[in-house]
């Protein structure tokens, strides 16, 4: 019982480390923070290995270091933390090596991985590489899954791609009040780069624009 007690012991001062780094980064003492963060991802917490990663690569109150991100980001990816997944597979994508093949595949890895977490901007990407062949053979009807999955979670980007194929993708289901509704959704989020695709659905099919 005497060790049951200074473990919950241990895990409330953990606890408490954590929120007080967070503080610090948030009132800009990132140095302080990062040195929490490190001492705590250093036992195996997984957001706190995030953030180490974060901050790296940001460069907050250090030199921007892509490797030791991607180093810690890949140690609280392992943990199955979902953000450092995605952060993880947009850094592989960012690399000047991002081309070659090993590079390539665990980029697709860490998207699938956030994806399947629930990640709706891995999924966004994952339709972004699916429509483009990059990585993977070109499959627009897969593509459009994984574009419709992130916009009816509510990411923007993938409500404006997911309308670009409802209202005009070759060989694909049209629904010209689906493309609609996404490019509105989309605007109501303030991506405001759906506004001329809005302008040229409703010139074409202002019936799908109409009592909506």
């Amino acid at each position: 019982m005497k060790f049951l007690w200074l473990l919950l012991l241990s895990t409330g001062v953990w606890a408490n480390e954590f929120e007080n780094a967070v503080s610090e980064y948030n009132q800009g003492n990132y140095i302080k923070a990062l040195d929490t963060f490190y001492v705590l991802a250093k036992e195996g917490d997984p957001k706190a290995q995030f953030n180490v990663g974060l901050i790296y690569a940001d460069g907050k109150g250090v030199n921007k270091d892509s490797y030791q991100a991607m180093e810690w980001y890949r140690k609280a990816a392992d943990q199955n933390n979902t953000a450092a997944q995605y952060n993880l597979a947009k850094l592989i994508s960012q690399r000047p090596d991002n081309k070659d093949l090993r590079a390539v595949e665990r980029m697709l890895y860490w998207y699938k991985k956030a994806a399947d977490n629930g990640q709706k901007e891995a999924m966004n990407e994952l339709g972004l590489l699916y429509f483009h062949g990059k990585g993977v053979k070109q499959n627009k009807a897969k593509a459009f899954e994984f574009f419709k999955k992130a916009a009816n979670l509510g990411n923007g980007a993938a409500q404006i791609n997911a309308a670009l194929l409802y209202a005009w993708g070759e060989g694909l289901p049209h629904d010209k009040i689906k493309a609609y509704k996404n490019l509105k959704k989309a605007l109501s989020q303030g991506r405001t780069e759906a506004s001329p695709y809005l302008e040229k659905l409703c010139k074409e099919s202002s019936w799908a624009c109409q009592g909506q």
